[in-house]
């Protein structure tokens, strides 16, 4: 099979050439990336529930939930939620297969209701938040076009839409990407008071970066603004340390600037998340799937969470995107950035795109003739088995925001 795979060199200045990069990631309790979770393990859940009562994935699109913010009293050493988070589940779903009945309303709002908890435990999921699921079905031609090729056990395109993926990450990249797992993994299993709704904004001009944190604080585990201020400045300190693994840069460390000490404002939760107090979150207006929002970098603005992995391609070309980047980095000598673009056409075999598109910038003293055979390769490889990405997001081994 002859698929329509192009790659090029690409006259650009690289990314750590540039003067000024902006990076931003939205952490796990960030209420869009709260939404894009919840639409993902709604979508994980369906595709197991499918699985399992009728042996196939079935159509399902859960990618338009919205996060409605509730309100919030906090103070040091514990305040309270005065109206709930507002969770709500849409999208579609397949609720009937060959006389069997699916019950995707309940599997929604279980699977929702266990990732909110999986990521901020001391929510009281009885009082702080309301989930709603208001999913219907899906339409009859995208029904039919989840059906396979002939056949084949290739499905068909969903849309025309593309993916995009890029590798590798810069330093910078790399460093606000590293802050806020260690911040998840590391850091916050030890210091409670940090809540899981962080953001981490980085901005390089030249050598030297700035990181700009928006870290909603605890209440209950902080007695007074004085403890507070230390919990800050502890932070700070921390991420100035490990900065160095990711970077040789200097890096500069701000944390929630907009607090005002003398008159006692300041990024206080019940929770930890600014869901509970003002902020709303949609699904896709966070992270893209590589778990960073890059302006300086070619992004999709398609929503990756929660589309199905089987034949949506705003799901399935972001993925494998990304992935054919890193694999061309890591395994093609001489490539000093790359940006792979996948396109398809509504109907057709998703391992068939109508283009598949691969920019490179070489490193000095490399040719495009020895690189662009090796990249053709690595992305026909990645087409001809482009099924595996469904199994990996099934198995929640694929990372989407």
């Amino acid at each position: 099979m002859i698929r329509n795979i192009k790659v090029e060199q690409l006259e650009q200045t690289p990314i750590e050439n540039q003067r000024i990069e902006l990076i931003e990631r939205k952490c796990i309790g960030h209420p869009d990336s709260i939404a894009d979770g919840v639409a993902e393990a709604v979508s994980r859940a369906l595709c197991k529930a499918y699985l399992e009562e009728c042996g196939v994935y079935l159509h399902h699109n859960t990618d338009q939930g919205e996060i409605v913010a509730g309100e919030s009293i906090p103070h040091f050493g514990g305040g309270k939620i005065v109206k709930p988070i507002y969770v709500l589940l849409t999208g579609r779903a397949t609720k009937t297969f060959d006389g069997i009945n699916i019950p995707a309303d309940s599997i929604a709002v279980e699977a929702a209701r266990s990732y909110i908890k999986s990521i901020i435990p001391i929510m009281n999921l009885e009082r702080d938040v309301i989930v709603d699921c208001r999913m219907g079905t899906g339409s009859t031609d995208l029904r039919d076009v989840f059906k396979v090729c002939g056949g084949s056990a290739i499905m068909r395109a969903n849309d025309t839409s593309f993916g995009v993926g890029h590798a590798p990450f810069s330093e910078t990249e790399s460093l606000v990407k590293g802050v806020s797992d260690y911040l998840d993994t590391v850091y916050r299993p030890k210091n409670p008071a940090i809540g899981t709704d962080v953001k981490v904004m980085g901005l390089r001009d030249g050598d030297a970066i700035t990181l700009t944190l928006a870290v909603a604080m605890v209440d209950r585990y902080l007695a007074d603004i004085g403890e507070y201020v230390e919990t800050v400045e502890r932070l700070k300190e921390t991420i100035t340390e490990i900065a160095p693994r990711f970077t040789t840069r200097k890096v500069h460390v701000d944390v929630n600037t907009a607090d005002d000490l003398t008159a006692g404002s300041v990024f206080l939760t019940v929770n930890g998340t600014s869901a509970e107090m003002g902020d709303d979150g949609s699904v896709g207006r966070g992270n893209r799937c590589n778990g960073l929002i890059t302006p300086n970098r070619p992004m999709s603005m398609e929503a990756t969470s929660g589309k199905n992995p089987i034949n949506h391609i705003g799901k399935i070309y972001n993925l494998l995107a990304t992935q054919l980047g890193n694999t061309c980095v890591a395994e093609v000598d001489g490539i000093e950035e790359i940006y792979v673009r996948l396109l398809s056409q509504i109907g057709h075999p998703v391992d068939q795109p109508l283009v598949a598109s691969a920019k490179v910038i070489p490193k000095p003293g490399y040719d495009m003739k020895t690189i662009q055979p090796a990249v053709e390769a690595i992305i026909d490889t990645g087409l001809e088995n482009i099924s595996d990405i469904t199994e990996k997001v099934v198995r929640g081994e694929l990372n989407t925001f």
